[in-house]
Order: structure tokens, then sequence, then C-alpha cells
């Protein structure tokens, strides 16, 4: 069952839900049955001359593989046509292990050509961190992303009990707590071992 925006905010006031933001102004973006996040203002773009392919059963074809990029204060990210990018939320998310997260785009920027994530968009009762965005631009003209616009919007939904093993215990929990767009880590799955 999908959160409501009075759950949301009852699960947010009781501290089972925390989201942290820059100036703790999250609370406005609690919609009917969302609640938008942010972009960040850090990028990491794929070099694609780095590799001749990225192929997750060889590790070393992942290193070194991407260019992080701080956008300064007041200038925009421009996505190009067809460019793939890994965007970040402004603000952190921590769950408890009787909810997940669905990330979906902002009807808005699927308007002007821009996904959000390619299928990644599905976040583990128990999770903790920021959200790594999976930006494509699907246009053929660039498009201009400014760090503190809304971006994306998540919706609660909760699950029938508790997680056994949440996100947080998971041996393999390859991206709590992270802070910055994360790449693939597709190579410590246990499959790739």
């Amino acid at each position: 069952m999908i959160l409501s925006d009075r759950d949301i905010k009852a699960r947010i006031q009781a501290g089972d839900i925390v989201v942290t933001s820059p100036n703790n102004d999250h609370m406005k973006n609690i919609h009917a049955s969302s609640m938008d996040f942010r972009l960040g203002k850090y990028f990491k773009v794929y070099n694609n001359s780095a590799q001749p392919v990225l192929d997750p059963a060889k590790p070393e074809t992942l290193q070194n593989c991407t260019t992080l990029i701080e956008v300064e204060k007041g200038k925009p990210y421009i996505v190009q046509p067809g460019e793939f990018v890994l965007g970040v939320t402004l603000e952190k998310i921590k769950l408890p292990n009787d909810l997940v997260a669905r990330v979906e785009g902002r009807s808005s920027l699927g308007r002007l050509g821009i996904i959000i994530h390619s299928t990644a968009g599905f976040i583990d009762a128990g999770f903790e961190g920021t959200i790594t965005l999976e930006i494509t631009n699907i246009n053929r003209m660039p498009i201009a992303l400014h760090p503190g616009m809304r971006v994306c919007q998540f919706a609660f939904e909760t699950m029938s009990s508790e997680a056994e093993v949440p996100y947080h215990q998971k041996s393999h929990s390859k991206y709590q707590g992270q802070e910055l767009p994360e790449e693939s880590r597709i190579t410590i799955d246990p499959e790739f071992k």
C-alpha cells in the first residue's frame, strides 16, 4: 500500500523515515502520494575512451571509468542528447525495516526527455544514504539540470511485515551509506567471485 501525504508526514515525525536536507526544508516537498527529492551538485560521467567495454566479469574494466564533476553554485549541468550520467539526490534518506520506496522521474522532466533512472528505481527496507540517479537525455536537444531543482519523487510502500534481513544487514549491501553518485559495484556480486 502506498503511503499518503498524511502517512508520509506521520512516519517522518515518528522518526521511521529519516530525510536529511541541507536546510531541513524537505517537508514542503511532500505531495498527495509521494515526496519530491532534489538534484545534488555531483555527477559522474563515463570516460568513453577509457575502456573498450565494461564487463562485470572483468573488474579492471570498471575501474577508473568515470570522472567526478562538481557543478559550481548557480550553474547547470548540461545533459547532451543520448548522454548517460550518474547524478545524486541532494537529500539523504533512511528507511525503516518495514517500508520500501520507489524512485520515479517527475513528469515535467520526462516531457523534456530526461529519464531519471534506467532500472534502479527501488530502495530496499533498511537503506540509508543518498540515491544515485541514472540520468539519460533521450531528446535531440541538450537539457540543463540545475542542482537543487526537484528531479524525482519517492513513493513509499508498506511491506507485509518487517524485513528479516534489511538492506543494512545484508552481507553484500554495496551502496549503504553512499553520499556521491556511485558507479556499479556489480563485480562484487556473488556470481562474479
